[in-house]
């Protein structure tokens, strides 16, 4: 998917998230709890497991199996794999944001701001799977992975422009405090003056009918559309880590892939 070096893409915009969200009296959302340096054994043993990946897999024609990430989660979870609470939102023609938490009560640890509508990416997610590939390019230092500021975009294989990490606004904030009580579920948040704030809202489970619900309810721009689930965060190795949004049920594996590739 990587193509030849263009110029760097223009400064990202501030994001439009006007009309605001009806405002709770105050944010009391955690900060992430600090993150322990590991030992050095964990430290070998992450480099020979990065060593080993990079091998090639050859498999004989004759010996071919199936390989589904069905087998690789036992209730809901994945091998490997470290839980954590992802929200997307944002008005339907506007761009939608991502927020990973740890869980709904912390500040987002990552918030990304991707070009594409909220609609049209909810639009395909009621259709079938949804792999989204953000690429960067290796550069000097240590910067993690997930710090990166900007990023190519791919849709199912298919370039949308550019995907851009940001602080979140006091905007964003007030949407994770909303909901803070809520792990999994889709709906519409109300916004400042709405006549119907109490009967918008609807948490039901982030499955397919659930999108294809929320989609057709926000037909204004006056109506914030969001979808939290439980996402899976897979670390293959210090540029490639790869977030898979898992279903409530279990039954049909994750609905949307959200891959980070720094090459």
């Amino acid at each position: 998917m990587a193509g030849p070096k263009k110029s760097p893409p223009p400064s990202p915009t501030p994001p439009s998230m006007s009309p605001s969200p009806s405002r709770s009296p105050g944010v009391s959302l955690q900060p992430s709890s600090p993150r322990k340096n590991p030992s050095k054994s964990t430290k070998i043993f992450r480099r020979v497991r990065s060593v080993f990946r990079s091998f090639p897999i050859i498999t004989p024609a004759a010996c071919k199996f199936p390989v589904s990430l069905h087998n690789q989660h036992d209730n809901h979870h994945i091998h490997g794999g470290t839980r954590m609470t992802g929200t997307l939102f944002g008005y339907r023609k506007t761009r939608i944001n991502l927020a990973i938490q740890e869980n709904p009560r912390c500040l987002p640890v990552l918030l990304l701001e991707l070009s594409i509508p909220t609609g049209k990416l909810l639009q395909e997610m009621g259709l079938g799977l949804v792999r989204i590939a953000l690429e960067c390019e290796k550069r000097g230092g240590k910067t993690k992975l997930v710090d990166e500021p900007i990023w190519t975009m791919y849709c199912n294989g298919k370039k949308m422009g550019y995907g851009v990490k940001r602080e979140p606004t006091d905007d964003d904030l007030y949407v994770m405090q909303m909901l803070h009580a809520i792990s999994m579920g889709a709906g519409v948040l109300p916004t400042a003056g709405d006549s119907n704030s109490n009967n918008n809202s609807n948490s039901s489970n982030a499955d397919a009918d659930a999108t294809e619900i929320i989609v057709a309810s926000s037909s204004t721009d006056g109506e914030l559309t969001y979808m939290r689930a439980h996402f899976e965060r897979v670390i293959g190795s210090k540029d490639s880590e790869t977030y898979y949004m898992m279903n409530p049920d279990g039954n049909s594996g994750p609905e949307l892939s959200i891959f980070f590739v720094r090459v």
